[in-house]
């Protein structure tokens, strides 16, 4: 709030001085001065340079009239801030007063709440949040590069199994994927690759992790999501972190081998995206293990949407436990725990299935009625009790930015292949459909975001590998790398029309087009994600002050605390003018002069998110200081700061992802594109902001130092549309490194390896078919409406030969393989299954 006000009089004072006094000198000082607050010098730095500079101004400009008041304020000013030095002072005056008030504006937190904000590490993130970046950090990152054994296993293990999979007798046929394909995924690693190689596992890196999924699900949406978990948050990754060395001696091997399947149980009916208000319970109380009374747990769970629990051997638990009769100490609400339950423990009921829109991954419920078991069941051992929920946020930081990023990313590269090809085979008005503008557009945006979603996948993975963990980015990937996903399978089947929603073993988009809701609703539903978490998890962990204010403030320690506060406060009110000064000289230059790390076609890229970093810190802190613990209440300006971070994360993440793959020119317009629309778009959330903020003074202030010159960012255009709409619809080095990991196999049975070879002869053979256009159906020589009926009349008139002809007709027949739909008797179509009788159906568990 204070650096708000100081903000306002700034601008007043400023805007008084320009207009009543004018003059050289008057502008000399004031743009000295806003140096000064854009360098961000320290309160004494500044106050001394400040002095020295007020002295000049004094002697040399005018003294008499409207001059002399403002010189008058200034030496005002100046005395408020010599005495701002003396911290004893202050601290009595300004700081004690302040952290009352401050206090009663913190918003209550929960115990959970408090364990997720410390999970992680904070990484560009922060940077994000300062409002002036240090580019070092990013570019100086590795490169994420697969290793030698991820390549080979990508080249050969990935390849065999997406030669397995047949997705339309999977999900239509089957219900299930075949025990050859079970088979193949345990004996082969699929579920180790997060596990150390000295239990038997794969250890891959994030980055390899990540590029097998993607390979998968640009294949089979049931096989990746059911790679996807074992590799996730779960038994394993939390028995590598927490477990005992007991039980990772025993589970881990097991868990490699494939001899043990894992699920893990954390969601239910009344708890699912709020997963820290579980009412599953676990009470310590004596009862009978294999023939002796020990110390156990009594546990009570009714669990919901959990994937592989009808098939798993192992369930991972998490529970609220219970200590009633303290066997274990004086705490009787212990919290959070996570535990392993054999799936043949009496008292646990599973093997039932939930059935996601169509695709039949193995997902279901798990029931546990009075179920003992050890108390060493407990993920690391009894000591672990009550660690639960901070297990698993601090693994969910990792997994989160992995499994559905990736197998979202990949089912976007396929949909792209698919795409590309697709429209520039099919032709309507005797032209190929990627050639029509409106198409373009389709296939441009397509493109762009799958390039941000590729880059953010691949950038953030890095990462981790580099020993981050990256909280808040797995939340932003988590929303937006999804909803990117939606969007581009919405594009697709826009511009496959009927070919796209005619189910068949000919469909490649349509299940890929059902999943997607799934991927938007599990590991925390996105509305959630956006509304509550990117900015409210990001605020207090990434923010330069507040986290140390909120510290500071509840410090027991009273002097301890106001010592520290006070440096956190002033830190920050100084934070908070710089901020509003970069921002408006930033919106004011169009930031043509802020420092890039690069020269080139991308600098004005990293110029604009330095800038819209200024003014997103400026308004988050006007936001915070002016609302308070209000804000979290205020989910619509929440989620429109979380969206202006987001698009300044992965704007950044598409400039590192270029310069990872060697800056390419080729790929500049793709990078073009993706940039000024998520740069375009954080303009635009912030002017949503702006609009809708309570407090319309302030929102009249932070709009003249974030817009000074209106909203003059613009959306990417329709030329640069058309540019990388030929990129994919070509076969370009472009489209080919889009689109790596795509299975693109040419075998029956994989239409992306066939659309594929039919755009490469497309574009071989299309001087053929304008020859024939020219020299044939324009001259009269050819009046055939097909294309047979063409090829023949122009081998018939000479205007192309006997091979000519043989080569067009067999792309001719490829194409309409490609491009035909299948249909059905209406018994095929019809189920075979029949209800359960009811005395065989479960008991209604009581949610």
């Amino acid at each position: 709030m204070i650096g708000a006000i100081v903000s306002l009089l700034l601008v007043v004072a400023a805007a008084y001085a320009v207009t009543q006094i004018g003059g050289v000198i008057t502008l000399l000082f004031i743009a000295a001065v806003l140096f000064l607050a854009y360098r961000r010098l320290s309160l004494l730095a500044f106050t001394v340079t400040f002095t020295v500079l007020l002295a000049a101004y004094t002697v040399l400009g005018a003294a008499s009239g409207p001059a002399g008041i403002w010189k008058g304020f200034l030496w005002v000013l100046l005395a408020t801030l010599w005495l701002l030095n003396v911290r004893p002072l202050r601290k009595a005056l300004i700081t004690r007063p302040f952290m009352k008030a401050y206090l009663k504006l913190l918003p209550s937190m929960s115990q959970t709440e408090k364990e997720a904000l410390a999970a992680g590490t904070v990484w560009w993130d922060g940077e994000l949040f300062t409002g002036a970046p240090d580019w070092t950090k990013l570019l100086s990152a590795k490169a994420p590069k697969l290793s030698a054994e991820e390549q080979a296993f990508i080249d050969g293990p990935c390849e065999e199994l997406c030669a397995m999979l047949d997705d339309w007798n999977i999900t239509h046929e089957r219900g299930d994927m075949p025990p050859e394909v079970w088979d193949f995924l345990k004996s082969r690693g699929f579920f180790a690759m997060i596990i150390p190689k000295k239990y038997g596992g794969l250890e891959f890196s994030a980055y390899g992790h990540s590029c097998v999924l993607a390979k998968i699900s640009s294949r089979s949406g049931t096989a990746s999501a059911t790679v996807a978990v074992p590799n996730s948050l779960g038994p394993a990754e939390l028995l590598n972190h927490y477990g005992t060395e007991e039980q990772k001696n025993y589970y881990l091997p097991r868990l490699a081998r494939g001899e043990e399947v894992p699920c893990f149980a954390l969601t239910g009916p009344r708890a699912g995206s709020d997963a820290g208000s579980i009412p599953d319970t676990g009470i310590v109380c004596r009862g009978m293990w294999q023939g002796r009374e020990v110390v156990g747990l009594k546990l009570n769970f009714n669990k919901r949407y959990i994937t592989l629990a009808p098939v798993a051997t192992v369930v991972g638990l998490a529970f609220r436990m219970f200590d009633p009769d303290h066997l274990l100490g004086d705490k009787t609400d212990i919290g959070i725990t996570c535990a392993l339950i054999p799936r043949n423990t009496p008292g646990v009921s599973i093997g039932r299935r939930h059935f996601p829109l169509n695709v039949p991954f193995q997902n279901g419920p798990v029931h546990g009625k009075d179920v003992f078991v050890p108390l060493d069941f407990i993920i690391g051992g009894p000591a672990m009790a009550g660690s639960g929920w901070r297990m698993l946020v601090e693994q969910l930081s990792v997994g989160r930015c992995i499994s559905l990023p990736s197998n979202t990313t990949g089912g976007a590269k396929a949909a792209v292949f698919a795409t590309g090809a697709y429209a520039r085979i099919r032709t309507q008005f005797n032209m190929p459909v990627g050639r029509f503008e409106g198409v373009e557009t389709v296939i441009a945006r397509m493109v762009g975001l799958t390039y941000t979603m590729d880059a953010a996948r691949s950038v953030t993975a890095g990462a981790i590998d580099g020993g981050e963990r990256p909280s808040v980015p797995s939340a932003m990937l988590k929303y937006h790398v999804t909803e990117m996903g939606r969007q581009v399978a919405n594009d697709a089947m826009d511009v496959h029309g009927g070919k796209g929603i005619c189910l068949g073993p000919k469909n490649y988009l349509g299940r890929g087009y059902q999943i997607v809701p799934v991927a938007i609703t599990v590991e925390g539903a996105n509305l959630l994600t956006r509304n509550l978490i990117i900015f409210g998890q990001g605020a207090i962990r990434c923010h330069p002050f507040v986290q140390r204010e909120m510290n500071a403030a509840r410090n027991p320690d009273r002097a301890a605390g106001v010592d520290e506060f006070d440096r956190a406060l002033f830190g920050h009110i100084g934070f908070t003018i710089s901020n509003a000064v970069r921002s408006f000289i930033m919106a004011l230059t169009h930031a043509r002069f802020t420092r890039a790390p690069v020269q080139g076609a991308t600098a004005r890229y990293y110029q604009h998110i330095v800038r819209f970093s200024a003014s997103f810190a400026y308004a988050v802190d006007v936001s915070m200081l002016t609302l308070g613990g209000y804000l979290k209440k205020k989910e619509g300006l929440s989620a429109r700061l979380g969206d202006v971070l987001s698009c300044l994360y992965l704007a950044s993440m598409v400039l590192k992802h270029h310069e990872n793959q060697g800056r390419r020119a080729e790929d500049l317009p793709i990078v073009e594109w993706a940039c000024r629309n998520l740069l375009y778009h954080a303009q635009e959330q912030l002017h949503g902001l702006l609009r809708n903020f309570p407090n319309r003074l302030l929102a009249g202030v932070m709009r003249v130092l974030i817009f000074p010159r209106g909203r003059i960012y613009s959306a990417p255009g329709d030329r640069l549309g058309r540019t990388i709409a030929g990129l994919v619809t070509s076969p370009t080095e472009v489209r080919d490194r889009l689109c790596e990991l795509v299975y693109r196999t040419v075998q029956p049975g994989n239409p992306l390896g066939l659309l594929q070879e039919a755009l490469q002869l497309a574009v071989q053979l299309e001087p053929l078919e304008k020859r024939i256009r020219v020299e044939g159906v324009k001259t009269g020589k050819v009046t055939a409406l097909d294309l047979p009926g063409r090829i023949q009349q122009a081998l018939g008139a000479g205007l192309i030969s006997e091979t000519e002809a043989a080569a067009l007709r067999d792309y001719d027949r490829k194409v309409m393989d490609l491009i035909n739909v299948d249909d059905f008797d209406t018994s095929e179509l019809g189920t075979q299954a029949q209800p359960a009788p009811e005395s065989q159906r479960p008991s209604a568990h009581v949610a």
